[in-house]
């Protein structure tokens, strides 16, 4: 069940109904069947998988907190249980694939949202672990913070103190944010329809016939690519939000302008911040984080960020895209951060063109294609746009980076405050909400196109 679908729509309606007309002390109840149901269209048996997984989290922290002295034991039992999830299912196929031999077909679906609630429910028990927590809540209060459905299939990964306080909260139907809850979903449903869905159109074809293009297409294709993931996205973190607030939940921040960085440590503190946080907290400290020698240190960062990239799905490319920004980043931190003056006049066209040309592995389906792109970029060097061009009509084109152009627009005003443009600001906010309105039916992509991240 998409977002950006019909029966999503009639079932969040009913949803909302249903919960406020309930007495407050069977809403959480109805709440919880909703999510399951929410989940269970995408594929009835992976819900079973989902509260199997839930259900032994929940068991291991039980068992903690009844044991102490076994609190590593059930730390692995939790670990080793996700991490074998995620491994049949997610990189099954990656495994075998290592072996030439191999005979076995593999034929598994990677369950939806399947890293984003194994990561928020191993979260839990880490912090458990940590005693950041001493939880009194019933089965049925976690799986409602693990399957919350606004943000359980593709985020943010919300913490503990975060999401179960406010889960336990009485709230009341006069306190809902009815401003900011709908204007965060037109924005989100804006990016993902209008932006995200229509840029698909332009990149899948020039992913699809990458060997045919030169350097600067390369480059354009991966940069229009940054520009669709992070509207497909952050459309979904702000539809996921602004879902939430209907029931006076408020989700974490998840995105902060990141495509406005100066840096690539900017970047990564801007950028999908829940997850990013995420591996810093239960990966990188784990490893030692800052607290080791500088290069034991060099190699908890470059892990990081190749078990992150590994995260985001199984092929080698993710890998590459991984260890791209690991290396990178180390490279700003030992030599650019000492020339300030290159990334406070040239950082934003750094971080972008860097950017771009890393999601090539992001987005190629295999590593010759993503041989392809590189190769084009170190030998294909020529003035003509002729390839990229042909893949749609340049009343197309014209319409696709307008609204690139205004994407960026809108974020720098967010980023920066021009006094001169507040008054306007102010009395045109609501008039811009309903031309988003009125662009997205004018110019909305309503073939329910799935989320990107819905793969991850």
């Amino acid at each position: 069940m998409l977002f950006n679908s019909i029966i999503f729509i009639v079932f969040l309606i009913f949803v909302f109904t249903i919960y406020w007309a309930l007495p407050s002390k069977y809403r959480n109840y109805f709440l919880l069947l909703s999510s399951l149901y929410f989940y269970a269209c995408f594929n009835w048996w992976y819900l079973f998988l989902l509260i199997i997984t839930s259900a032994v989290d929940f068991y291991a922290v039980r068992m903690m907190l009844k044991i102490p002295d076994k609190k590593k034991l059930f730390l692995w039992v939790s670990i080793g249980s996700n991490l074998l999830v995620l491994s049949l299912f997610k990189y099954g196929a990656f495994f075998l694939n290592l072996f030439p031999d191999n005979q076995i077909q593999y034929t598994w679906v990677i369950p939806v949202g399947l890293s984003f609630y194994t990561f928020q429910s191993m979260g839990y028990v880490i912090d458990v672990y940590r005693n950041k927590y001493l939880p009194k809540d019933s089965i049925y209060e976690f799986l409602l913070y693990v399957s919350f459905f606004p943000h359980m299939v593709a985020g943010p990964v919300v913490r503990y103190y975060s999401l179960m306080p406010q889960l336990k909260l009485q709230t009341f139907f006069k306190n809902i944010p009815w401003q900011a809850a709908i204007k965060l979903c037109i924005w989100g449903y804006f990016k993902k329809m209008v932006i995200a869905d229509n840029l698909d159109l332009i990149v899948s074809p020039a992913f699809q016939h990458i060997q045919e293009l030169n350097a600067i297409e390369t480059i354009i294709a991966g940069f229009m690519f940054a520009v669709q993931v992070y509207c497909d996205f952050s459309g979904y973190s702000d539809i996921a939000t602004g879902i939430a607030k209907f029931f006076n939940i408020n989700l974490s921040l998840n995105w902060l302008r990141p495509l406005l960085s100066k840096s690539l440590k900017e970047f990564w503190q801007r950028n999908h911040i829940s997850v990013t946080t995420w591996f810093r907290d239960y990966l990188y400290i784990s490893m030692g984080g800052n607290r080791v020698s500088t290069q034991r240190w060099v190699i908890n960062i470059f892990l990081t960020f190749v078990i992150s990239g590994f995260w985001h799905g199984a092929n080698w490319t993710f890998i590459i895209w991984g260890a791209m920004h690991g290396i990178i980043f180390l490279i700003e931190h030992f030599y650019l951060e000492k020339f300030t003056w290159f990334l406070k006049y040239f950082g934003r066209i750094y971080l972008l063109l860097f950017h771009s040309i890393s999601l090539l592995a992001f987005r190629c389906q295999s590593g010759s294609d993503l041989k392809n792109a590189f190769s084009n970029i170190i030998f294909k060097w020529q003035v003509s746009l002729a390839h990229i061009i042909a893949f749609k009509d340049h009343i197309y084109w014209f319409f696709a980076w307008m609204f690139i152009i205004f994407i960026f627009m809108k974020e720098v005003t967010e980023e920066y405050s021009f006094k001169y443009l507040e008054p306007a600001k102010t009395r045109f906010r609501e008039a811009f909400y309903i031309l988003l309105v009125i662009l997205i039916f004018i110019l909305g992509n309503f073939h329910a196109q799935p989320f990107i991240y819905f793969q991850f």
